[in-house]
């Protein structure tokens, strides 16, 4: 999974930086995490390419464990050149790059007799 798109309404924060947000469906959060999730930074951020209108640019989706979903924030200039304020329902389209410091291997050899698992490890 590289690409998805979704719709959800957005929502602003209440705290005093006033960040406007859009929260990913779970089970698109879960889609995502599983097929994505290695790639993770600190605090569950993960990089995207986000595009709502005709409007596009780089960005991060957050991990809100609460939630169990990523947040998506949306940037002022974004907001102010879409029409877009608490309560629009907007339609996103997220695009992901493959991590290449992460690499995809099989173990190839097993002790146990079972068949050889997949890892992920850090080069």
């Amino acid at each position: 999974m590289t690409k998805c798109t979704f719709s959800a309404k957005v929502w602003k924060y209440r705290g005093p930086s006033a960040w406007y947000f859009v929260t990913l469906p779970k089970s698109l959060s879960r889609r995502i995490r599983a097929h994505h999730g290695m790639s993770e930074e600190g605090w569950g951020r993960l990089k995207t390419t986000a595009a709502i209108g005709k409007s596009k640019w780089k960005t991060a989706i957050w991990f809100d464990t609460k939630a169990k979903s990523y947040l998506l924030p949306i940037k002022s200039s974004i907001r102010k050149k879409e029409k877009i304020e608490a309560g629009t329902k907007i339609e996103a389209r997220l695009q992901f790059e493959i991590d290449k410091g992460i690499r995809l291997f099989r173990q190839s050899e097993r002790h146990d007799g079972k068949s050889p698992s997949i890892r992920f490890a850090r080069p």
